[in-house]
């Protein structure tokens, strides 16, 4: 009876091989999965901001009837434009943009 040792030097490095690469994807995965949740749930906040701005728009409008307005909420202004009628002229939302001072020393080359 011919009694061969087994080896298993080379099973067991691939086996290595493929838990590393298993366990490289599932980190990418997951970092992938918060990246895409903090994503989601700022452009959620994004869309609640700009509803609530509609809301006050609409509001202002029924109260008041002819409104040249601005409302500002976290960042984000609503313009208003109406005439006597309370026909809408303007109705536009935007984010209010703010120059970043924080760069003064920088080189200008």
């Amino acid at each position: 009876m011919n009694t061969g040792r087994l080896r298993l030097g080379l099973l067991s490095i691939l086996l290595s091989v493929i838990v590393i690469c298993m366990s490289v994807l599932s980190l990418l995965s997951f970092a992938t999965s918060m990246a895409d949740m903090r994503l989601a749930q700022r452009y959620a906040r994004t869309v609640e901001i700009r509803y609530q701005l509609e809301k006050q728009g609409r509001q202002l409008i029924q109260q008041q009837g002819a409104v040249n307005t601005e409302i500002e909420l976290e960042g984000y202004r609503l313009i208003i434009e109406s005439d006597e009628n309370g026909e809408i002229k303007t109705w536009c939302i935007e984010k209010i943009w703010q120059q970043d001072e924080s760069i003064d020393d920088l080189w200008e080359g």
